[in-house]
């Protein structure tokens, strides 16, 4: 279970604070009592959760791009963060293949350049990267990749995200497991699955899609109907990010590693099915078309293994498929209706503490390390 005693008043730095995932998980850390200072670019969305939920007041809020390895560096001195959470990152499969240079720079370099100004640090201790589910190599098959599996990536993007997990792992041995070394930073990496919430506007993403279709905007076309995605609400991953991090600051090496955040096996479902609930959810006839014209490759089939998460750090997902549609469209209905994002997102934080907390959902035991 997170624990408030552990956050309150510590220093924590989040790059890519202005984004979708960046901005609930800040959200979650001012409800913890964190001292936060954010680093990225302006949001990349118009609207954005970031600016609808009027979070710049509430943190040390630095403007500037991850890839400026000098600036990067001097904000960390001057914030002086006991924890990292990296999230700045060009997240697009589709805009990676229009830009792929981009991808590779921000993706790559900004991770490699996070990581050299962490390992100069003094008082930065734990480090949680986050980089995708997509970055393992994809063979569609119909089990699940777990942390050992071969990294890879057939487009732009997931092949800039497991070039991520490769950095990663350099700076980790070279650096903060090296002879004579204490540790520290301990820095873990984190794959999660297809993440849907409220507060998602990014182009080119399905859930978004469906809300703009729903709300009057163009009709929606699928790119892929029948792809399978391990979906899940953004909260259940960050769970698991912010007990990770817990677990690195106080353990270290132990936990310095990959780790996978994935919905149960029977909620990964196709983007066509999602689609259908997400129209069911909101009470409108289902009504999309499969676009007809050649697209970009994108994996078929994906789901991940989050078992060593649940045995060793205690997470589990507590929304089923069903349940986590229902959360992502009242958002969207609420907000869209005048209520305020700020605090329907914080409410829905709330209502997930509350199921953390549930008994009858605690550790099943240890497993061997995958």
């Amino acid at each position: 279970m997170i624990r408030d005693s552990f956050w309150r008043g510590r220093r924590v730095l989040v790059t890519g604070h202005t984004g979708f995932k960046g901005s609930w998980l800040t959200l979650w850390l001012l409800a913890l009592g964190a001292r936060v200072t954010g680093y990225a670019l302006p949001p990349p969305t118009r609207p954005s959760l970031f600016e609808a939920a009027e979070i710049r007041p509430e943190i040390d809020h630095v403007e500037a791009d991850v890839r400026d390895a000098e600036r990067l560096a001097a904000e960390l001195r001057r914030a002086q963060p006991e924890v990292v959470f990296h999230l700045a990152a060009q997240p697009l499969v589709r805009r990676s293949y229009d830009d792929p240079l981009e991808t590779f720079s921000v993706n790559v370099f900004g991770t490699a350049a996070l990581l050299d100004a962490v390992r100069r640090s003094p008082s930065a201790r734990s480090v949680v990267l986050v980089t995708s589910d997509k970055c393992y190599e994809n063979r569609e098959w119909h089990w699940s990749y777990r942390e050992k599996s071969a990294l890879g990536g057939h487009d732009p993007y997931s092949a800039s995200k497991a070039c991520a997990e490769l950095v990663a792992s350099s700076f980790r041995r070279s650096y903060f497991e090296a002879e004579g070394s204490d540790a520290r930073p301990a820095v873990a990496t984190v794959r999660a699955g297809n993440v849907v919430g409220g507060g998602d506007w990014a182009a080119d993403r399905i859930v978004p899609d469906a809300i703009r279709s729903l709300s009057g905007g163009a009709p929606l076309e699928l790119r892929y109907p029948r792809a399978i995605r391990p979906w899940q609400l953004v909260l259940e991953p960050l769970a698991g990010y912010l007990l990770l991090a817990e677990r690195l600051f106080e353990e270290g090496r132990a936990f310095a590693e990959p780790w996978n955040f994935a919905p149960r096996d029977e909620d990964a479902k196709s983007v066509g099915w999602l689609v259908d609930r997400i129209h069911a959810a909101w009470g409108a006839e289902t009504r999309w078309s499969k676009v007809s014209r050649p697209q970009p490759h994108e994996a078929i089939y994906l789901k991940l293994d989050a078992s060593k998460a649940q045995a060793r750090l205690g997470w589990r997902p507590r929304l089923g498929i069903e349940e986590t549609v229902a959360w992502l469209v009242d958002w969207y209905r609420r907000v869209g209706g005048g209520e305020s994002a700020r605090a329907l997102t914080e409410e829905q934080i709330a209502r997930y503490r509350e199921l953390e907390r549930d008994p009858e959902l605690e550790p099943v035991g240890e497993l061997e390390r995958a």
